[in-house]
């Protein structure tokens, strides 16, 4: 009979750190020489704690870069965050319901 396992710290450690880099379950516990079952009833708060910190650091840079002024990270925090986002539209009929013929294309000058 296989005796039960016993976490230890550095097993409690390595899950943590690996959730956080974001290997799957089944990953990790072959790292650990576990089943992924086994993983997941000794060792559910080092998996959500190492994927929260991750997420946590990740979130902190991202901030501190949009309030530096990187565009992009503006951008993607507006939309993560923020809810703000592009609105695509396709007319696929005229208001008055018939259909749409042809293309229109105008050509402004950007001053304009």
């Amino acid at each position: 009979m296989i005796p039960p396992h016993v976490p230890t710290e550095a097993s409690k450690a390595k899950v943590e750190q690996t959730a956080g880099l974001g290997l799957p379950q089944d990953q990790i516990a072959a790292l650990i020489g576990i089943s992924a079952p086994t993983l997941r009833k000794y060792y559910e708060v080092e998996l959500a704690v190492g994927k929260a910190k991750a997420s946590a650091s990740i979130a902190d840079t991202l901030y501190n870069k949009a309030m530096a002024g990187d565009t992009t990270a503006m951008i993607w925090w507006s939309k993560a965050q923020m809810g703000w986002g592009e609105r695509n539209t396709t007319v696929l009929s005229n208001p008055d319901g018939s259909p749409v013929e042809g293309i229109k294309v105008t050509f402004v000058k950007p001053s304009e």
